[in-house]
């Protein structure tokens, strides 16, 4: 289950109707005065199910949040220790409610791992998952007190030798592919809660897992993962599985890109925040259909193409997209591969399997094809 906040943007000349966001600088005026604007938004927490291969099963929770309250809890933490004040009293407060919502629709909670990054790092929402019999891989940035409590998190790794290493490929800044390697360390470790939240809740035996690359790259930032988690790691393939999970968390990152550049969720001219978060949520269900679409065809090409397309989809797609294929080759991913023809794809040998763009665009072609063929059938008959 991946967790993650993304914040929809706007311009409008009453932006109170939606809710500030935040003032930006737009340049200088002839004088060379700075000119600034009100931005507008809306800010969403989605929780994104994915199975271990990256294939995006669906929503399990989304909260839409007020940004009048964001604001007023950023404003609060600058006068108080934050953590000195109830999780409920706080927007963060949204991680716990999704955690809870989510678990909620499983039939065993103990499959389910929640995955967030450094803004995720809350001791409540460990607390919460382990109630609820599910299990946590968060991305930390808090370096707690451990043990007995005279020393902390980072003291206690840092005498931890290295147990395994783990090879991948990344990419630097101008996209060219490199090789890393990462140093593995991790170790269980008694973890304590917040000083002034040590009557409330217990502490926990957790499991930290630090990935730190090996030298330092020139060409991009270096890689240190530092992860929290509550299930045992015993060695280096667990860790490494870990690792991969944790790298998982992009996928909800493709979902709101796919909401912004795909379904332009930003660019709508409604004028209230509950019209905009009608149709945001009417989106959400359109984005994660092009992004199931997308991983489909990488993860199942060979399965029945009804299973993503429906039986006058697939009439129209051998209409309108040339080239045939023997029946026992009409597989998903030969007809998922004529969607995003339609969108611009060239389908040529040596091209990666499409993305979700091309197939955003296919869909949306498809669609039309879809309701002239339904109007010509009204016109002149079956």
């Amino acid at each position: 289950m991946l967790h993650d906040t993304t914040e929809f943007s706007y311009q409008r000349e009453r932006p109170e109707a939606i809710g500030i966001t935040k003032s930006i600088n737009s340049g200088r005026d002839k004088e060379g005065r700075l000119r600034t604007h009100t931005v507008c938004g809306i800010m969403m927490h989605s929780s994104l199910a994915v199975t271990a291969d990256g294939l995006p099963l669906g929503l399990a929770a989304v909260k839409i949040l007020d940004p009048r309250e964001v604001q007023r809890n950023a404003a609060l933490k600058r006068k108080i220790n934050p953590t000195r004040v109830p999780i409920e009293q706080k927007e963060s407060i949204r991680w716990l409610e999704n955690l809870r919502q989510s678990t909620a629709l499983m039939d065993d909670p103990g499959r389910c791992v929640h995955i967030g990054d450094r803004e995720s790092d809350i001791y409540e929402l460990f607390c919460m998952a382990q109630a609820a019999e599910a299990h946590f891989l968060i991305r930390t940035c808090v370096n707690r007190l451990a043990g007995d409590g005279e020393h902390t998190i980072a003291d206690e790794m840092a005498g931890n030798r290295v147990k395994g290493l783990h090879r991948i490929e990344v990419r630097d800044r101008d996209g060219n592919p490199r090789k890393a390697v990462l140093e593995i360390r991790y170790s269980r470790i008694r973890v304590l809660p917040p000083i002034g939240k040590q009557k409330r809740y217990p502490a926990l035996i957790l499991t930290v897992l630090h990935a730190e690359e090996r030298g330092a790259p020139a060409s991009r930032e270096k890689i240190v993962w530092k992860l929290i988690t509550d299930l045992p790691v015993q060695s280096r393939r667990e860790a490494v599985e870990k690792i991969q999970w944790y790298a998982l968390r992009w996928k909800i990152e493709v979902f709101h890109k796919v909401l912004k550049s795909g379904c332009k969720a930003e660019g709508v001219k409604l004028r209230t925040a509950q019209r905009l978060t009608n149709l945001i949520a009417l989106f959400c269900i359109l984005a994660w259909r092009v992004f199931w679409m997308t991983m489909l065809n990488r993860s199942v090409p060979d399965a029945p193409p009804s299973l993503a397309l429906t039986s006058i989809e697939l009439t129209l797609l051998d209409h309108a997209v040339s080239g045939t294929a023997p029946p026992d080759q009409r597989t998903l991913a030969h007809y998922l591969n004529k969607v995003a023809r339609l969108g611009g794809y060239l389908a040529r040998a040596q091209d990666p399997p499409p993305g979700n763009m091309v197939m955003w665009r296919g869909i949306t072609r498809l669609t039309d094809i879809r309701f002239g063929a339904m109007i010509g059938a009204k016109l002149v008959g079956n």
